[in-house]
């Protein structure tokens, strides 16, 4: 059963509560049948998943592009929706159940400026370029920031949502995120005067010229487009080859999903 908002839900979410109270229903529902969340979660679906989104709202501005990595049920992707909703917001999700039930929430919630771009992270770097990251229980730290970055615009921010051994996992990831050269980390406690506990954030900065592709000398170019007419592996393909993709651009209608790389049903 779901339980209803607590006292701190109205003073969050304001306006935006009955359609977190939707939100909620849809987790605690089709969330916990589809195996999006546990059954044990649905009692705690208010103070350990939408309160715990809601607070980082503070570090996101109300304009931008938004895209919440390895989204999942939504978490913290469509609480920020709501909350921000001026902003444009990518949900990147891989795996074809989570993508459907995350277009089934947007178009229920009514949210315009979202969409679901189902594909893995690695493999829409520089198709998706986002002021702001987020992510929650994606992957160890050193993991995620390399995936965080290739989603970012040079100079963007990402905001990872972490729990009490954020820290730790700071440290561990020194050498990746010294390489990936990001700057400006710093480990947050976001919400300390409305919930209890507090969410706890590391939030960075991408850097401002994106770093090489492996296995590419930092002066090497990548080419995006066609080759000239004639090339040597032009010629070897008869003359034709396909375009190059394009980048992910907001915004389509409610619930639309891109189309991309397929994950694992």
């Amino acid at each position: 059963m779901l339980p209803e908002p607590p006292p701190a839900a109205a003073a969050l979410f304001g306006p935006a509560l009955p359609a977190v109270v939707r939100y909620a229903g849809l987790l605690a529902g089709p969330g916990v049948e589809r195996g999006l969340i546990g059954p044990a979660e649905a009692a705690r679906i208010w103070e350990r998943h939408l309160l715990n989104c809601a607070v980082v709202a503070e570090l996101v501005p109300a304009r931008g592009v938004l895209a919440d990595l390895g989204s999942g049920a939504g978490l913290p992707g469509i609480v920020l929706a709501l909350l921000r909703p001026e902003c444009d917001v990518l949900l990147v999700e891989s795996t074809a159940r989570r993508a459907a039930f995350l277009t089934e929430c947007v178009a229920e919630l009514g949210l315009p400026r979202v969409q679901v771009v189902r594909g893995r992270a690695e493999d829409l770097t520089r198709e998706v370029s986002a002021d702001i990251v987020t992510a929650r229980a994606v992957a160890p730290l050193g993991k995620l920031a390399g995936w965080a970055v290739g989603l970012c615009r040079p100079g963007g921010t990402v905001l990872a949502i972490k729990g009490a051994g954020a820290r730790d996992e700071v440290a561990q990831a020194g050498p990746e995120l010294s390489q990936l050269g990001v700057t400006d980390l710093e480990v947050l406690q976001v919400g300390s005067d409305k919930v209890d506990p507090p969410a706890t954030v590391v939030r960075f900065r991408a850097p401002v010229r994106r770093q090489p592709a492996a296995g590419r000398s930092p002066g090497s170019q990548v080419r995006t487009g066609p080759r000239p007419p004639g090339s040597r592996r032009d010629r070897r393909r008869g003359g034709q080859r396909p375009p190059a993709p394009g980048p992910v651009v907001p915004m389509r209608g409610p619930g639309d999903a891109v189309a991309g790389p397929a994950g694992p049903a």
